[in-house]
Formats: structure tokens, sequence, C-alpha cells
């Protein structure tokens, strides 16, 4: 997870620097961006856990977008948690759909059954994955829920100390220290051998990563032979057939997001689909699921302004309260259309 600013249609370079420009007429989608920015007040030492040789780029650039990263989650997931749970992403819903707060969390759980579902993953015991790995992978509720669903080995991997200190806590206090394990490492440089795992699961953690090709080939490389990849991250649109990039408006618009999210470059699902073309992997699929995550971020907004949530963001440090300025901005990329959530599944050929 580092860094890399500039935007261009293919090679993946998308971080914006410049402005101007009439906005287009907005559209009804009105949708959610997941971020932990409104999260953790107290220390969280007892869950620290030491790198396992975190090998990250060496460029001052990188380093200190990784830091950035890992600082902004160390602050922010112990709040989430308390808050939203485990499941450190957005919730899937039928469009246009009205639901409850207790119903979001039974909507992330849903955003992990319907990935699986898009993806292809065989419900057949004999078919079922039975080594996982969770790229960006929180404080671990997709890895205990597939280890749990599959009777599976699930190793994650996070830039936060904090985060997989915590996974593991939970982990053992679950019954599952077994199953699963969490380390700090690396997503572009992964500390596993070639072709470990069965399923490759990133959810919403690619949008971190600063080289996009790197990032795809590291999930490539520790994919088994026959392997799923599931890949559901935030992007921005795909370009027009006449279009060499975003608009200066546009690129304003993600600059000043990526700003306070710790966001490197942005590219589009169409970028991530011929990354994948291009590495000879075998059933390509993407879609634009940006409807079916719009009731997910109001109802984050709403958590921030409770007493409760409120009290505990101005505990929680400028990063979380820089975020959480910034909430407004997400709403009008997807209103727009500039931002999109989408997700991306292969197979590794056998």
């Amino acid at each position: 997870m580092t860094s890399a600013f500039q935007t261009s249609r293919f090679p993946l370079s998308y971080f914006p620097r410049t402005c101007q420009l009439s906005p287009p007429p907005p559209s009804r989608l009105s949708v959610s961006f997941p971020f932990s920015y409104s999260l953790t007040c107290q220390s969280h030492a007892r869950f620290m856990c030491t790198p396992a040789k975190a090998a990250a780029s060496t460029t001052p650039d990188a380093r200190a977008l990784q830091d950035g990263i890992s600082e902004f989650y160390d602050q922010s997931s112990g709040l989430w948690e308390d808050i939203w749970g485990d499941h450190m992403h957005h919730g899937f819903y039928d469009p246009g759909s009205t639901v409850s707060e207790s119903d979001h969390r039974a909507s992330q759980i849903r955003m992990i059954e319907e990935s699986l579902r898009f993806a292809g993953i065989s419900e057949d015991p004999s078919k079922r994955p039975q080594r996982i790995v969770d790229v960006g992978c929180g404080i671990g509720g997709s890895s205990r829920y597939l280890a749990r669903k599959y009777g599976a080995k699930c190793q994650g991997i996070t830039l936060s100390p904090v985060q997989a200190g915590r996974a593991n806590v939970l982990a053992k206090a679950e019954g599952l220290a077994d199953k699963v394990s969490f380390q700090v490492a690396d997503a572009l440089k992964q500390p596993f051998p070639d072709g470990q795992f069965d399923l490759v699961w990133s959810m919403e953690s690619g949008e971190h990563m600063p080289e996009k090709a790197k990032f795809v080939n590291e999930l490539v490389r520790v994919a088994a032979p026959g392997g799923t990849i599931i890949i559901v991250t935030w992007c921005h649109r795909d370009l027009g057939p006449n279009e060499e990039s975003l608009q200066p408006w546009e690129k304003k618009l993600l600059n000043r997001i990526c700003k306070a999210y710790y966001l490197p470059e942005w590219c589009s699902t169409a970028d991530y689909v011929k990354l994948l073309q291009s590495l000879s992997l075998q059933d390509i699929k993407a879609a634009d699921w940006s409807q079916h995550v719009a009731p997910f971020w109001p109802a984050v907004i709403r958590s921030a302004f409770t007493w409760k949530g409120f009290t505990s963001l101005l505990r929680s440090g400028l990063k979380a309260i820089k975020g959480a300025l910034v909430m407004p901005l997400m709403i009008e990329g997807y209103q727009k259309g500039v931002i999109k959530f989408a997700i991306i599944t292969c197979r590794k050929p056998e």
C-alpha cells in the first residue's frame, strides 16, 4: 500500500491534481463510501501486533502513505467495531430499499454472500475453498465468517498492528485460533509462497493500493491453480472511448477525498479487467454495485452524529475528524457517477 499520482487511461495512474469545469447533472444515486474514519478513542496497546516482515516499498512517498494508512486504522478501528461490529465494509441492499439500523449488520453479511455467489464459489463440500487469504483484513470479520462457513484455514494481512492484534484476540475468543491468524504485512509483497490459496479475498482494500498492477500480480501469485480471486473495491468511472483521463472537476473531487482518507491513485473497473486479461486469468467478471450499497453511507453519517459517535469522534484525533468532514464529498462522487462500487472476480488457470 504505497502511492502514485497522476491520471491516464492505462497503465494505472489516476491520482488527481487539477481542478475546474462545471459538474455534470447529478444522478439519482445516493450511495455510501466505506471508511472507518470515525473511530477509536482509547489506547489499543493490548491489541498491538508486531509486524511480521512488513516488507514495504521503500520510497519516502510510499512509506508516508503506508504510515498514514496504518495510523488511520490504528485510531479508527476500535470505534468502528463498537458502533458497527467486526465487518468494516459496506452492506449489500436491494436498490431503493429502506432499512433499519439493525439491518445494516445483516447487510454486511449479505455483501460477503453476494460476492461469493457472483464469483461462483461452489457450495459443494468437496469443492469448497480450504485455504483462504484475506488481503486487507481489518479486524478479521470476513476471515472468521469464511472459516466458519467453509471449515477453511484463513490468513489475514493488514498494515495496522492494532487491527491484526484485535483480529487475533477475537479469533481466540470465538474458538477459531486454530483456523484463522492475522499479521501485519504489505499486500504488495505478501509473506506467502506462490500458489497457496484456493480463495484470494480482497474486500474494500484495493483502493489503498498505489500500484494496482503490482497488487493484482500479488493476488494472482498467491492464488493456487484453479483458485478464485475476488476484488471488491472503490473505482472511478470507466473512461469513454474518446477520453484520455477524468475531467478536471472529477480529479479535483477525488484529490480532496484522497488527502483525507490516505488513498493513492484511483483506477476504473475496466482497468482492473484489462490487468486480469493481461495475466491470462479465466472467467473474468465485473459489475457495478453502487446502487446496492446506497443506504450504507448515510447510516454511517447518522451514527457519527449520535452523542456516542460524536464524542468518540472528537476524542479519536485529527485523522478521524478530517475523514468525517469529507463525507459529503463521497456522496457527491457517487451521485455524480464519478465513484463506483465495483466487484471483479476471476479464476487462475489450472
